[in-house]
């Protein structure tokens, strides 16, 4: 894979840009272009979701840029309602018919299921599946935090590579970080530089400005 981005290693050896578009929020109807965009500017990772709704146009902006799939990382997340071992696995199959690829790069777990964790476990085991038979080069987790997390990684048989989640300078969440070093997964932040409601609302009272963009950072 070709990227502008500096190259970091998972702990299962896969290469991941450091630098990321993220589409959360894209409207379906501009996401095409944006990630056709962002690709003729140098990005070579593009993190959607099902729940986004733009997976679908995703896969269309990647198409219509020209670039060869082998110089793309395509990641996607499974969403809650979709957790359990079977639904997992047709969660896969959807995302990857909507983004059109055989393959997926990373695929993470959206979110923990605290109430119903039977099913998060179930869910992990769907993706552990998915890698063995070579459906996705990697696999993850977004928006563990270390007690779901500690859950997890007592009875899963991999360990995540990543671990998606808020991080900027105003919330660094240094113990969850500590928690991915200790255990070899890679911390992904979601809209690094990018504010969230709380933290706009606290910039606004106190003046505080800071950039807003759609990248995201591992």
């Amino acid at each position: 894979m070709t990227s502008t981005s500096p190259l970091l290693t998972l702990n299962n050896g896969v290469q991941i840009p450091a630098l990321g578009l993220g589409v959360f929020q894209s409207p379906p109807e501009q996401t095409g272009t944006a990630v056709e965009s962002a690709i003729a500017q140098g990005y070579r990772l593009i993190d959607t979701a099902a729940a986004y709704g733009n997976e679908r146009q995703v896969g269309e902006g990647i198409r219509q840029s020209g670039i060869s799939r082998d110089d793309m990382f395509i990641e996607t997340k499974v969403w809650i309602s979709d957790y359990g071992y079977e639904a997992t696995l047709h969660a896969f199959d959807k995302s990857a018919g909507k983004l059109g690829v055989d393959r997926l790069d990373l695929l993470l777990l959206h979110q923990p299921l605290p109430s119903r964790f039977d099913l998060t476990l179930d869910a992990c085991r769907a993706l552990e599946k998915l890698l063995a038979d070579g459906k996705v080069r990697a696999i993850g987790v977004s928006n563990f935090m270390p007690d779901h997390l500690q859950r997890l990684l007592a009875q899963a048989s991999v360990v995540p590579a990543v671990n998606q989640i808020e991080v900027h300078p105003y919330f660094q969440q240094t113990a969850l970080q500590r928690l991915h070093t200790e255990h070899g997964i890679l911390t992904q932040a979601w809209s690094p530089i990018t504010l969230s409601d709380s933290y706009q609302r606290t910039r606004r009272s106190t003046r505080i400005s800071a950039a807003q963009n759609c990248v995201e950072t591992v």
